[in-house]
This record gives structure tokens, sequence and C-alpha cells, in this order.
């Protein structure tokens, strides 16, 4: 039998290979994390923190300990619409996940 030591960060991209049946269709590579992070800048996005309060707004730009800044940033709580941002910068301990949006910030639709 042949065993192989892989770091975790390969085991894990193995592993997500293998779900996704081994990357990206037709190009041969596999999407990191990073590489959706990098493709979202200046895109519309959605962050959620651990307390469950969302931040909706352009991602402008976000570091390694995943602190974000946003611009036409809106905050919501239970749904609602609580304060509207110019700016806002969100330390990353406390971000649960951010996901893209289709919603148009700028339109407010």
């Amino acid at each position: 039998m042949f065993v192989t030591h892989l770091t975790r960060c390969e085991q894990l991209r193995f592993r997500i290979e293998k779900m996704s049946g081994g990357g990206e269709k037709g190009t041969g590579t596999t999407k990191t994390p990073a590489d959706f992070l990098k493709s979202i800048r200046g895109r519309p996005v959605v962050v959620k923190l651990n307390s469950g309060v969302d931040y909706r707004g352009i991602l402008a730009c976000l570091d390694g300990y995943m602190n974000i800044a946003m611009e036409q940033t809106e905050e919501y709580v239970n749904g609602q619409l609580k304060n509207k941002y110019g700016d806002a910068f969100i330390r990353g301990n406390n971000v649960l996940y951010i996901s893209t949006t289709k919603r148009n910030v700028a339109d407010g639709a």
C-alpha cells in the first residue's frame, strides 16, 4: 500500500476536487476559497456576523484575517434595515460568512 503524507491544506484541496469533479469544468484548475474572495472584490456581498447581523454592500477589500472593508454598506438586524454607512470596516473574527448577492446595492432592490 502506498501512503503519502499531505499537508492539511493539500488534503482539503484534494477533497474539494474530488467532490466537485476535479475543479472547474474544462479548465483542469481548482478554484480555492482565496480565488473566490479575489473574484468578488468590487461586487455586492452579504457579510453575516456571528451575532446574526447582516451587512450588505460592495466588497472593497479584505485581508488574510478576514478583516473586511465595504462601501455603500447597509446594516440589517432580523431582516430589517437599521443603518446605512458610506464605508464600513468589519473585524474578521466576527465574520460567520461572506456571500455574493445579485441585489444592486445602489438601487436598493
